[in-house]
């Protein structure tokens, strides 16, 4: 995986296999631009293949999470150390069907890709989430918000939808009734209410907010990765089949798991009375380079 800066966020890699994605442009309360979309979504194809990277965290900085499409119309400008991941490519939306294009090539594989990713991911949320900021953060399997944060849709206040997807993700983790109240009212949640609602898993003091995330991407780096990663997959799948579709999947992927090491060291550790320790052949079983903070 490529670290550094990029157009709109940067990234860096944190023991034990963690890649910190932080977007980096408070000023503009880290409006999403198509330059950060298509570079974020191929920092995340990269995240995949990287055998380093075990746990995904994207967060904000300043006063905002990411408060949704930059709609400023202010000229852009990225760092001049700014890396472009992806080449150069209109935004779309300057007619219906590109629009179309736009929504469908853009913006909602973004946060597909993060759905889409194996590894666990974890959404920091610093601040202020709106629109499609608020998307991206729903689209992470775990989602930490600070006291200070604050989470709408804000589609509605500009006669829009959450076209990218956002529908779907506060469906699943609102129900229909409280998503629709959500975006037809325009709410702004607190980050107590977006606990109570669904749409977060912890609120923690803004001062902890790092530290605690830093903490939960550990526990999930150091977890059997094989088993969750398959976890993860058949959870999502399991959402969308039927009972007879979801229990053959999960027994498609135990027929991995079951055979991995860790699970080897899971029976052992138990038989000892000890914790296990997993990953230890990570490196040896697949061919790959264990997880080094020097590399």
């Amino acid at each position: 995986m490529e670290f550094g800066n990029f157009r709109g966020f940067e990234v860096s890699l944190r023991d034990p296999g963690i890649a910190w994605i932080a977007m980096n442009q408070p000023e503009r309360l880290n409006g999403m631009t198509h330059h950060l979309k298509r570079d974020l979504r191929e920092a995340l194809m990269q995240a995949q293949f990287d055998d380093e990277v075990r746990v995904v965290v994207i967060t904000g900085s300043g006063r905002a999470f990411s408060a949704g499409d930059d709609i400023t119309g202010r000229p852009i400008n990225f760092a001049e150390d700014a890396k472009a991941l992806a080449g150069p490519i209109a935004s779309g939306h300057h007619n219906p069907m590109g629009t179309y294009y736009g929504l469908r090539m853009i913006s909602q594989p973004l946060n597909k890709a993060v759905r889409e990713l194996d590894k666990m991911t974890i959404a920091s949320i610093n601040g202020v989430a709106v629109q499609t900021g608020l998307s991206l953060a729903l689209a992470c399997d775990f989602r930490l918000g600070a006291e200070s944060a604050r989470l709408t849709s804000g589609t509605l206040r500009f006669g829009l939808l959450p076209d990218e997807g956002g529908h779907k993700l506060m469906v699943q983790h609102m129900g229909v009734t409280k998503a629709i109240e959500f975006c037809a009212r325009t709410q702004f949640a607190t980050a107590q209410e977006a606990l109570e609602w669904g749409m977060l898993n912890e609120v923690v003091p803004d001062a902890d907010l790092e530290e605690r995330t830093m903490a939960l991407a550990t526990e999930l780096a150091n977890g059997p990765q094989v088993a969750m990663r398959l976890l993860k997959r058949t959870m999502y799948n399991a959402d969308e089949m039927t009972w007879d579709q979801a229990c053959d999947d999960i027994a498609t992927k135990t027929a991995l798991s079951d055979w991995d090491p860790d699970a080897k060291e899971g029976g052992v550790s138990f038989k000892e009375k000890r914790a296990p320790v997993f990953n230890k052949e990570l490196g040896v079983a697949r061919g790959l380079q264990p997880w080094s903070s020097g590399s």
